[in-house]
């Protein structure tokens, strides 16, 4: 028998060649629910920023997959003990684990369902994958809810130090040209071991992980938290915030995805259950419904839904002006008075319903590395030593506290 015809493979340009053995894994992939990724941009609408961040949540699972199958290897390599089931089930739940993400990832994830995160979703998907499936998934399943005895494995998953991570650093970095969040995977991986049930990094790996932790800092202050991609995310939730207010006021809409006008004019919560309605109408939704519904809704006789709609598309974003600490009420006073005279002297409403739609007061944290509840540890001499004490550098310690930056969104006068 031919071996090619054992394995699939992907061309990724991250981590080269992808072989993915014919079975249950790969009749997973080729799902509708797996391939809906691929019309998901794992950065949102980080190409406003980074032209070239045009890559998928398809692509990232596809890594974190290939990232799986190495690590994997690796520690029965060095006689950890890991069955084929538990093999599978791990590759199974580095696969599935953004299945549940929405249209445009984390932008829209509260603005859909309320009472939810992807997490939530994921496993819903999960669930109704493993009754099609006949079972197949039980040990994925065990495995990204932390049921599985041996804890290692949901580490690979989630954790301070997961394949995920590792996966999304690298991959963000390449194609957003951010080359300072570029991160030396395989160091880690190869350093990785298994020690008293937990992952630790041998000694050796304590560099590259320092690496890791400083990338994931500078990945967030120049990509994930860019002032751009923070003015875009405001004016898409302002959008979807004014259609579920014309919705609930019963005004007539232009429609551009059934799917998604049902979420804007339900809302239906995820706090007790996610129904199979809501899972089955949830993975119909992609980017191309936001981008359709948006084309539709600049032509609709609401003059700020429309206006908003008009600005997404042509990207005439808001501004972010950022302060050092909360914003005094006179600074936000004479923004919105700043706004307000905007707003009228280009014939929209300024009352102070109309008015939210336009300045929105946020702010943003950030952690490199939390690690009071979710440690990293190194392995030196048979002994786990949390990381922030094992770096030879102190500048580790500042990394552990969070950043908060306050900003206000408003026009651009």
């Amino acid at each position: 028998m031919d071996k090619s015809t054992r394995y699939k493979i992907f061309n990724d340009p991250v981590h080269g060649f992808i072989s993915v053995p014919k079975g249950i894994v790969l009749q997973l992939i080729d799902h509708p629910y797996v391939q809906r990724l691929r019309r998901i941009r794992q950065l949102g609408l980080g190409y406003l920023v980074f032209p070239a961040a045009e890559h998928s949540r398809f692509s990232h699972a596809l890594g974190a997959l290939e990232l799986g199958q190495r690590v994997l290897n690796n520690l029965r390599e060095k006689d950890t003990t890991i069955s084929n089931q538990e093999y599978e089930g791990t590759l199974i739940a580095l696969l599935l684990h953004d299945v549940g993400h929405g249209p445009l990832s984390h932008t829209l994830e509260h603005s859909l369902l309320s009472e939810f995160n992807h997490e939530m979703m994921s496993l819903a998907i999960m669930h109704e994958l493993n009754n099609q499936f006949d079972g197949a998934l039980n040990t994925a399943i065990e495995i990204f809810t932390d049921q599985h005895p041996k804890k290692f494995l949901h580490q690979l998953v989630s954790s301070q130090l997961d394949l995920d991570r590792l996966d999304y650093l690298k991959r963000d970095s390449f194609f957003t040209g951010v080359s300072e969040g570029s991160v030396g995977i395989q160091r880690i991986l190869k350093t990785m071991r298994v020690h008293k049930g937990n992952i630790v990094i041998e000694r050796k790996g304590i560099y590259a992980i320092e690496n890791y932790i400083i990338s994931r800092r500078l990945m967030y202050m120049q990509v994930y938290l860019h002032k751009t991609v923070l003015s875009a995310d405001s004016l898409i939730r302002s959008i979807f915030n004014r259609v579920s207010y014309l919705f609930a006021q019963g005004e007539p809409l232009p429609s551009g995805s059934a799917q998604l006008d049902y979420f804007l004019r339900e809302q239906p919560s995820a706090e007790k259950h996610i129904s199979s309605t809501v899972i089955e109408a949830y993975a119909q939704l992609d980017d191309y419904d936001v981008y359709q519904s948006i084309k539709a809704w600049k032509n609709a006789k609401d003059p700020i839904l429309s206006d908003l709609s008009h600005r997404f598309l042509n990207r005439n974003l808001f501004r972010a002006s950022f302060f050092d600490k909360k914003p005094s009420k006179s600074t936000h006073q004479k923004i919105y008075e700043l706004t307000r005279a905007y707003l009228d002297k280009n014939g929209l409403p300024n009352d102070d319903e109309s008015m939210k739609y336009y300045i929105r007061t946020e702010y943003s944290t950030s952690e490199a590395y939390k690690y009071k509840n979710d440690s990293i540890w190194i392995l030196d001499n048979e002994v786990a030593i949390e990381f922030s004490k094992a770096a030879d550098t102190k500048s580790i310690i500042a990394l552990t506290e969070p950043v908060k930056k306050h900003f206000i969104i408003h026009p651009k006068y």
